[in-house]
């Protein structure tokens, strides 16, 4: 059986990213490792035991392309209202809460906000599936 321990994405502005990241989902750093031309930086905090890297490579000045595929990356919190409350403060301009029900039943209470390179990320209130 195969464990999932990272997913990666690629950042233009690598401490924008860091700060973003412990800002938006309280991720530090577990670990940096620096090449040249090029550095990994796997985030995580004591909730995750699957990290996010951010990799970034020098010299890049452009956004990256997400293409078509990419869609985005979920957390469930808490205290929904709080963290876009949060978010906004912090001027992360999270896009509004909407619930989306099933057969009458909520289904998921959730938002979406962008990091500083447009991957989109999920926050949803723990209920149901989303824990």
């Amino acid at each position: 059986m195969a464990k999932i321990i990272h997913t990666m994405i690629r950042v233009v502005d690598l401490d924008k990213s860091i700060k973003f990241y412990k800002d938006a989902l309280e991720l530090d750093i577990a670990e940096r490792l620096d090449f040249d031309g090029f550095s990994l930086v796997y985030l995580r905090n004591e909730e995750n035991d699957m990290e996010l890297e951010l990799t970034w490579n020098e010299g890049t000045e452009e956004a990256y392309s997400h293409g078509t595929g990419y869609g985005h990356i979920a957390v469930a919190v808490d205290e929904l209202e709080a963290e876009h409350q949060k978010l906004s403060e912090l001027g992360y301009e999270p896009a509004d809460v909407k619930e989306f029900f099933r057969e009458g039943l909520l289904l998921a209470k959730f938002f979406f906000v962008q990091d500083p390179d447009g991957y989109k990320i999920e926050f949803l209130q723990r209920h149901g599936r989303y824990q």
